[in-house]
């Protein structure tokens, strides 16, 4: 299987020149360049995955989950402070709300799906992942406040805003930051993973890359899909309105889903290894990078490079999505165990979610507050 597998990934990396072809030379061929840059995103998104596997075999799976979280949001991050330059912020919010539901509800049910077609009950460090569950009901916390703040304290409250999500911002920051040293260094011992069996793949496990080559690929592989990510973005928005999309739509479900093809090609497939640790990792990981890290980072960059403070008040639509979101993954990944069914039930709430942004009218953008 592997041997079949890897030359199609392979094969489809003839995308990425076609993709840069298709967007210098034929502009107006929006749908063309919406699938091209999709095809190759995916083998792009595969490197990364493997990469990573390799990392994390050297470092450990903690340390390669934060990596490939990391080098994962670096597309989103780079698709976010283009569109901040802009003055895009809602769309900038939307796709921040899309990557946090996304890879706590898609990635994961994903991971958690697959992984429990091929064995009965896969495990997990539960106390890392409790601590992980604390962590996003944290990043929960202070999205709901600033959105409370703006719809309960008034007009006085909207010119003070811009401040308290500057000081909002700071602290998550600090936190984040603390997080991981609390995770890679004084308690890296609740984030060991599970004693687990080794498959028949682990046993005839091809030789490791060097942490230098692994590094080199996964660097290169994000430069690359931060750049077809930038050329999707572009031709999705025309796909999407001639079939009927909102621009909410677009910002938390299509351009989440794209801007986090790593993560949920990495995830999914450690998981059908039975490596639920560093798939939860990822997934979950990822979440908490978005609210504690890029949230806070594009709040200081907007300051920089927009023409105006970007503040963190979400519409209600996006702060009751993330509540929920968050609310079930802390239900269903406390017990340091998982099967298909957990995986079809964080599914249904995504699709569930999607659907009622995909309902939800246009309108519904002038709640957000204007900076």
């Amino acid at each position: 299987m592997p041997t079949i597998f890897k030359p199609s990934l392979s094969w489809l990396l003839v995308f990425v020149p076609v993709t840069i072809a298709l967007e210098y030379l034929s502009v107006e061929s929006h749908t063309l360049i919406f699938l091209s840059s999709c095809v190759a995103i995916i083998p792009l998104a595969g490197l990364m995955g493997k990469a990573t596997e390799h990392v994390a075999e050297r470092t450990g799976e903690a340390i390669g989950g934060l990596l490939n979280a990391t080098f994962g949001n670096a597309a989103e991050l780079i698709i976010a402070l283009m569109a901040l330059r802009e003055g895009l912020h809602e769309v900038v919010k939307a796709s921040l709300t899309g990557s946090i539901i996304g890879n706590i509800l898609l990635v994961l049910g994903a991971s958690f799906l697959a992984g429990g077609l091929r064995y009965k009950v896969q495990r997990f460090n539960a106390s890392g992942a409790r601590i992980q569950s604390t962590m996003l009901t944290l990043a929960a916390i202070a999205l709901i406040l600033p959105a409370a703040y703006h719809f309960l304290g008034g007009q006085e409250a909207i010119a003070r805003e811009a401040d308290l999500s500057l000081e909002i911002a700071a602290v998550l920051i600090i936190t984040y930051g603390l997080s991981l040293v609390f995770s890679l260094h004084t308690h890296k011992q609740l984030f060991l993973p599970e004693a687990r069996g080794e498959n028949e793949e682990s046993k005839t496990h091809r030789r490791l890359w060097s942490l230098t080559r692994s590094l080199i690929v996964l660097g290169v592989a994000t430069l690359l899909v931060a750049w077809m990510s930038e050329v999707l973005v572009g031709s999705v928005v025309y796909a999407a309105q001639s079939l009927g999309m909102t621009s909410v739509f677009i910002g938390i479900i299509v351009v989440a889903i794209i801007g986090n093809a790593a993560e949920h090609t990495t995830a999914v497939i450690a998981a059908i290894k039975n490596r639920m640790d560093l798939s939860i990792g990822i997934a979950v990981g990822s979440s908490i990078q978005v609210a504690l890290f890029v949230a806070p980072v594009l709040v200081f960059a907007s300051y920089f490079i927009g023409p105006a403070p970007m503040n963190l008040v979400f519409t209600p639509a996006e702060v009751i999505a993330i509540a929920l979101a968050v609310l079930i993954t802390g239900e269903i990944a406390g017990d340091g165990e998982s099967n298909w069914l957990e995986g079809v039930q964080l599914l249904s709430v995504y699709i569930i979610l999607g659907i009622v942004f995909y309902f939800l009218p246009e309108v519904m953008q002038s709640l957000v507050p204007k900076p």
